[in-house]
């Protein structure tokens, strides 16, 4: 049997959620998700782990950073379509680790995928990803939005 699948991390703060504030807030699929889905697509409840990631923007674009420690750059996927951007992936035990006698086990091993919708203005045609240090980087480009604005129409 193997005790690694069976030790869950819970974080209280993971659960709690706000109403979306700005577009930004919007780029989440429902706030911050939990084991069970929270709002996020439902292939997440299947999950073995939740990367933490953090979302950004500037005047390029959006930055989503996901921690990844003792990944490989060949174990994390990165796709976009239908407007959603999906980050998948598996962390590996090592074979090692399974014969020692652990006393805590707090790190997370096992597949993985978080999925996010793009924003209005995201230009998912230029997504770009670098993977370092541990680090997932999606550089999301912004396009301008074409704004409509009201114009009266004369009754005859």
């Amino acid at each position: 049997m193997n005790t690694l699948n069976n030790v869950i991390t819970w974080n209280p703060l993971r659960e709690m959620e706000e109403a979306p504030q700005n577009r930004l807030s919007r780029f989440f699929l429902g706030g911050f998700p939990n084991r069970m889905g929270n709002g996020e697509i439902p292939s997440l409840a299947v999950a073995d782990w939740s990367p933490e990631v953090d979302i950004s923007e500037d005047d390029h674009g959006y930055l989503l950073k996901a921690d990844l420690p003792e990944m490989k750059k060949d174990d994390v996927k990165v796709t976009v379509e239908d407007g959603i951007l999906s980050v998948s992936g598996e962390r590996k035990t090592e074979k090692e680790d399974l014969e020692k006698k652990f006393h805590r086990i707090e790190r997370s091993f096992g597949t993985f995928r978080r999925s996010f919708t793009l924003p209005e203005d995201a230009d998912s045609t230029k997504v770009t990803a670098e993977f370092r240090d541990g680090v997932l980087k999606v550089h999301l480009p912004t396009t301008p939005v074409a704004r409509s604005k009201a114009i009266e129409v004369k009754v005859k």
